[in-house]
This record gives structure tokens, sequence and C-alpha cells, in this order.
């Protein structure tokens, strides 16, 4: 199951306003300095996908990340988009004054 939060809903409308909706992707980011994360990219449905409709707009995850990840989160911060789920993720080097912005990685995203 994924959900989408009226905040986040809210920041795609925006985004959205003057272009063509598409689909969403929840994808695992491997690296960086926070560590691994779960992202959003847009993207097209692949076979091996699970595809969800959610207040207007598409969100596509792999089928075997999703059966580990799930349910999965997707809401606005003051950082940007954050993807929350049950799959537990370490490493990295966010909150300890170094790497990427000083350690200022928000809601589980760094970019």
């Amino acid at each position: 199951m994924v959900s989408l939060t009226d905040s986040a809903r809210a920041e795609l409308d925006n985004y959205f306003a003057d272009k063509q909706k598409t689909p969403i992707r929840v994808y695992l980011n491997k690296g960086g300095c926070c560590g691994p994360s779960l992202t959003l990219a847009l993207d097209e449905a692949r076979d091996n996908d699970d595809v969800f409709e959610l207040n207007g707009y598409t969100v596509v995850v792999d089928k075997a990340l999703m059966a580990e990840a799930s349910p999965i989160g997707i809401d606005m911060t003051d950082y940007g988009f954050a993807v929350t789920s049950s799959l537990q993720l370490g490493g990295g080097s966010c909150g300890s004054g170094s790497g990427c912005g000083g350690g200022s990685c928000g809601g589980g995203s760094c970019s």
C-alpha cells in the first residue's frame, strides 16, 4: 500500500499545474551522504512494478521493493518530499556534522 498526504498532493498539484501528469516512481537510492533512502522520480511503469492510483496520480514501485517496504508513505516537509516505509535503512553521515549540507538532511531525503 502507498499513501499520499494532502500536503504532498498539493505540492504535486502545483508542480503539474502546467505539465502533463506522468507516473511517479518510488525507488531505493542506495548511496549518498545520508546512506540509502527511498526517493521519488518521474518514470514510466514497467512490467515488474506495482501501480497505485492516488488522488489523480500514478505511483509505481518495483514489486520486490514493495514487498520489503510496504506500507510506503509520501509526505511533504520543509526539505522536500519525504518517503517513509517499514524498510530499515541505515548508514550515511546524516546529522554527524559532515557530508552534505553539514548533516542537514531532512525527512530521509538528501539530494
